[in-house]
């Protein structure tokens, strides 16, 4: 019975390689305007934001989003900053930002 399972499970890892698998959503770009941010802690190095912004885009327009980012206080983000972000098409709610002072939070 567990050998059947690793079949089934060595199966699907090949088609899914092969494009065999279901097939993810292009990303589209889209802005996030910052429209509130944690405030700036006097740490230095990286330390936790949370930003709050409306989102905008292909399909998005002005849709409320929220979230938690290490980022360097270096380059700690202000209400009214403008931030290129990704997503899949028609999933505003799964957006990834693209910015040199922050990476995901560990909780994310």
């Amino acid at each position: 019975m567990a050998l059947a399972g690793v079949l089934v499970s060595l199966l699907a890892f090949y088609r899914r390689g092969r494009g065999g698998g279901r097939s993810v959503a292009e990303p589209v770009s889209g802005m996030l305007t910052v429209t509130g941010v944690s405030p700036r802690p006097a740490a230095q190095g990286e330390q936790y934001v949370t930003i709050t912004g409306l989102l905008s885009g292909p399909g998005v327009e002005g849709e409320t989003v929220y979230g938690r980012f290490a980022w360097d206080v270096n380059q700690w983000p202000s209400p009214g900053d403008r931030i290129d972000v990704v997503y899949p098409a028609g999933r505003p709610d799964r957006w990834q930002l693209s910015h040199p002072g922050s990476r995901p939070y560990l909780g994310s």
